[in-house]
């Protein structure tokens, strides 16, 4: 089934009461973005390094409770070409950490009709298991066509081989399983691997590219076709970063280069005026940039019917 067929609403189950899905079309791609679920965190983890007032009077103003709220899980997919391109994959399982309403990426490709074995080529922003679980979920490996290519920056593989926390911030029991995740990940896929350097053509306007910053490999992937662009962003950009894109995100392996990536990028989207995805802002968090005074502006897309 292509993803023409899935561009309108089916009828949801009974225990999906909001939808989970949205399509939209960069000239001749098709694209749909897939509700993964959400992660409750906690609040600090946006902004380790701010004034928890300033923190604290943001989050009031947003009308997001103090302590810890919902960070989405957006996945997207892709078709080009020929060629069917699942961007990151999801929580997967829960990891032990109590985060039961994550991890549907699979039921819920399965509710839009796409079969596993359609998909092609995987691209993977970083090796995260909010971005890789949902390919370690029992049975999800067998369904998978033997020819799939799995493209994730060299870096990134190297990175986990060892990984340094030195400069992140996160809540106990993550980094553990942040770090088991991504071993069994690449023992489990290695040969399926495809490893760039800094930039790979996926399909016809579809590119991937290596930012570092969030990770030593984080990527992000361009979509262009018939003068449309749209960016999947990955974790370059959070919710606070365009009022705030100094702030430190606890997940952020280069808190520093992490910061430079997301300005360097909101500047180039907001004078590109190209649409912006990315995997932790509201579903299904399609909108553009503009730049207000010494910061930035997210401008939700109106949803199209």
């Amino acid at each position: 089934m292509s993803l023409d067929d899935i561009s309108h609403p089916a009828r949801t189950g009974p225990d999906e009461l909001v939808p989970s899905r949205y399509a939209l079309r960069i000239g001749e791609i098709d694209v749909l973005v897939v509700s993964d679920g959400v992660l409750p965190l906690p609040t600090a983890m946006l902004a380790h390094n701010a004034d928890p007032a300033v923190r604290a009077a943001w989050l009031d103003d947003m009308f997001l409770p103090p302590e810890a709220f919902d960070w989405s899980l957006n996945v997207v997919m892709v078709r080009s070409g020929g060629r069917t391109i699942l961007i990151d994959a999801g929580l997967g399982l829960d990891p032990d950490l109590n985060l039961p309403r994550a991890g549907q990426l699979i039921r819920r490709l399965a509710s839009a009709g796409i079969d596993l074995a359609s998909v092609t080529d995987v691209v993977l922003t970083h090796l995260h298991m909010d971005h890789v679980g949902g390919l370690l979920v029992d049975g999800v490996k067998e369904r998978l066509r033997p020819d799939l290519r799995i493209h994730v920056a060299a870096a990134e593989v190297e990175f986990w081989e060892a990984p340094d926390f030195t400069h992140a911030v996160m809540p106990p029991g993550f980094p553990d399983a942040l770090r088991a995740t991504a071993r069994r990940f690449v023992n489990e896929y290695r040969s399926r691997l495809r490893p760039f350097d800094d930039e790979r053509e996926i399909a016809p306007g579809v590119v991937v590219r290596r930012t570092g910053g969030h990770t030593p490999g984080h990527s992000v992937v361009r979509l262009a076709s018939g003068g449309d662009r749209l960016t999947f962003a990955g974790d370059a950009v959070f919710a606070v970063g365009f009022e705030h894109p100094d702030w430190h995100n606890g997940f952020e392996h280069d808190p520093e280069e992490a910061a430079r990536v997301r300005i360097r990028l909101l500047t180039e989207l907001a004078a590109t005026g190209e649409q912006l995805v990315a995997t932790h802002l509201p579903f299904p968090s399609v909108g553009r940039v503009a730049v207000e005074g010494d910061h930035f502006r997210w401008v939700p897309a109106f949803w199209d019917y």
